[in-house]
């Protein structure tokens, strides 16, 4: 399988380094480490771009929740590889956007992951989707340069 995402067309990366803790029994990366990965290189985003509350994560009355993850796994990784994983938001809805990500193998230059997960923004005391704030909006569209603006139907 060939990678479908461009490296290119990604600003923000955040790197990692597999640590023993992080492989199987086959000395490969366990497929749901990936996810971690993903988790970390969103938070890490988020921050850079000053998208998480002042307060912190759920402080300001609002949270996020994944509602969809995803994963192709194009090469294994193994213990101490170094794995940069490319993290941009490729479309915000009223109340949810998308992230995507490639995991490129740093000292053999091959993407070795990709995948995509999509966030909503959420009352938690409510238990229902609200609108994101336009800062958001603001903030993200300043970084990005391909983000798409979708309406809700």
């Amino acid at each position: 399988m060939k990678p479908t995402k461009n490296k290119s067309d990604f600003k923000h990366f955040y790197d990692v380094v597999v640590t023993f803790d992080k492989v199987d029994m086959l000395h490969i990366v366990n497929n749901a480490v990936y996810f971690n990965y993903f988790e970390q290189a969103r938070i890490k985003y988020a921050k850079d771009l000053k998208l998480l509350p002042e307060k912190g994560i759920s402080l300001d009355g609002t949270a996020f929740y994944m509602v969809r993850n995803e994963i192709n796994y194009i090469k294994a990784a193994l213990f101490e590889d170094k794995l940069r994983i490319y993290t941009r938001i490729s479309f915000i809805k009223n109340s949810s956007f998308r992230f995507e990500h490639i995991v490129e193998n740093i000292d053999k230059g091959i993407v070795i992951a990709e995948g995509a997960g999509i966030l909503v923004h959420v009352d938690p005391i409510l238990k229902k989707s609200i609108p994101l704030p336009k800062e958001f909006y603001d903030k993200v569209l300043d970084y990005e340069s391909e983000v798409e603006i979708l309406k809700s139907k």
